[in-house]
């Protein structure tokens, strides 16, 4: 294969790189470029091509607005044209071997990030050479979620979930050739990605494309209808001066019009878009996936309460502190001051007068324990990852084998800083890429000993899940699965352990009723 290997796709050939240890082809086109004409419509394949195309870089990421908590990685370059994706290996790896494949959708909040970014890495994750791995850029705010199939026909909605599916497809009839299976893939997020996961569980068009699912601190309520998504759409026009533009001059025009507008300008209306709407309706994202009634039949969580989700093996879970990073960061996506809680859901009460809600004191009893200042960041941890993720774990359970997990483990110094195990906390450990830079944080106040320990068996049990097993680690307490009688749950910290029922009280609190917006 030499350093430089060549394989060929469907589409034409690509070149990557071997260092005698890891085989990357990064930057690897499924898609047409979705630009001009093809903005805000479905995806499509690329053309076809003869010459090796270059695969030794990665290939653009999605326009987005800088974020100083996002590394997308040196040299990174933004550009509409973005849906690439990279195929990991070990250098062992031959065509047709026939590895388990996990095909990885990163997070930031529908808005951010990219699969070049350094954390997602996957030469430590595949060194072992038992399965390979790939990571997809998809649209990612207005351009990939914005709904604007009220102004023309030619409008595609859930752009972003669109993407992920082509990329599935991609996977289907090119990884056999990488070393991998298509019959066994494993399709895995976090954030933003665990919710596209545990959506795509439900959405008729994945069936088959992915035998194991992945979801972590996946916001999986946070999945709205088209009137949640008319709202977002009409913020987005208005800022960019649209709203009221063309009278007279029908929706295929105006559609062409935006399609025609620069980037920059949609860039600015996304950010803008991104602030204004969960201000204005707390609870509420700008960014989602929706139900359309076509690729999104139902609300998810509605499908896995039925039993109509696609029946395979789940591993799930969330981490202990979730909601102190957005806390820190002021992020408006999260609600946890108790006035704004308080209006949100007195707005589901109104919006959804059926439903049973918990009352304030039921709910409030299950954090005596936490200082009063605490108490509205814990219950926005609850009530937007903690909850979500014990309603679908106890649904799917019912349908297929279920894996739930919390991640525990902060190092000294996170646990200096008040925010713990935090919203993303996991990720380098899981991809075992510790310390990210001279300004990381996180081992100052020491820890990374243990953190590689704990790093090899986090990766060691993600592998053996993806390899078609339970999610165990040598020398490590095994993982059972969840059901409804014993609820076994995994809590992953410096030591592993499983505790029985770990949520009881939180399950009290706020009850059977699944409570989410729609």
């Amino acid at each position: 294969m030499g350093d430089q290997p060549v394989v060929r796709t469907t589409a034409g050939p690509v070149r990557g790189t071997d260092d005698g240890r890891v085989r990357v082809f990064r930057g690897v086109r499924y898609a047409a470029p979705p630009t001009g004409e093809r903005r805000w419509r479905a995806p499509v394949p690329p053309q076809p091509w003869t010459e090796p195309a270059d695969a030794t870089r990665f290939g653009p990421v999605a326009p987005q607005a800088a974020n100083p908590v996002i590394n997308l990685g040196p040299g990174a370059v933004q550009d509409e044209d973005c849906l690439f994706l990279n195929v990991w290996s070990a250098s062992s790896v031959r065509p047709l071997d026939g590895r388990p494949v996990l095909v990885w959708v990163h997070g930031g909040a529908y808005l951010l990030g990219a699969s070049s970014q350094p954390l997602y890495d996957a030469s430590s994750f595949v060194a072992a050479g038992d399965v390979v791995v790939v990571t997809i850029n998809y649209r990612v705010g207005a351009l990939g979620f914005v709904d604007l199939t009220s102004l023309s026909p030619r409008a595609d909605s859930n752009l972003a979930i669109r993407d992920v599916l082509l990329a599935l497809q991609w996977v289907r009839e090119n990884i056999a050739a990488f070393g991998g299976n298509p019959d066994q893939v494993t399709l895995a997020g976090e954030s933003a990605g665990g919710g596209l996961v545990t959506t795509l569980l439900t959405v008729p068009a994945a069936a088959g494309l992915f035998a194991r699912a992945v979801a972590q601190s996946s916001p999986a309520t946070s999945v709205f209808g088209s009137d949640r998504a008319g709202l977002v759409a009409e913020a987005f026009l208005r800022r960019l001066d649209c709203a009221g533009a063309g009278a007279g001059a029908d929706g295929d025009d105006r559609f062409a019009a935006l399609q025609r507008q620069p980037i920059a300008q949609v860039l600015a209306a996304s950010s803008h878009t991104y602030e204004e709407i969960p201000t204005t309706y707390p609870g509420i994202l700008a960014y989602f996936p929706q139900v359309d009634g076509e690729l999104v039949p139902e609300h998810p969580l509605d499908a896995f309460v039925a039993g109509r989700q696609h029946r395979v093996p789940l591993l799930i879970g969330t981490n202990k502190d979730e909601a102190s990073l957005f806390a820190r960061m002021a992020a408006p996506i999260m609600p946890v001051a108790p006035d704004t809680l308080r209006s949100m859901f007195g707005r589901i009460a109104q919006e959804q007068p059926e439903l049973t809600l918990p009352t304030e004191p039921r709910v409030l009893a299950a954090y005596a324990d936490v200082r009063r200042p605490g108490r509205g960041l814990a219950v926005a941890r609850d009530i937007g990852f903690r909850m979500p993720t014990v309603w679908l774990a106890q649904a799917h359970a019912a349908v297929a084998p279920t894996y739930l997990y919390r991640f525990d483990w902060a190092t000294p110094m996170l646990r200096l800083l008040r925010i713990g195990a935090t919203h993303a906390t996991e990720l380098p450990y899981l991809w075992g890429n510790l310390g990210a830079g001279p300004k990381d944080p996180t081992f100052k106040l020491g820890g990374l000993r243990t953190g590689r320990v704990l790093s090899a068996r986090m990766q060691q049990r993600w592998r053996a899940f993806v390899r078609g097993g339970a999610p165990d680690a040598d020398g490590a307490e095994s993982w059972p699965a969840y059901d409804t009688r014993s609820r076994s749950t995994m809590v992953i910290d410096h030591r592993d352990a499983v505790v029985g029922d770990l949520d009881a009280e939180l399950r009290t609190a706020w009850g059977p009723t699944v409570l989410a917006f729609r």
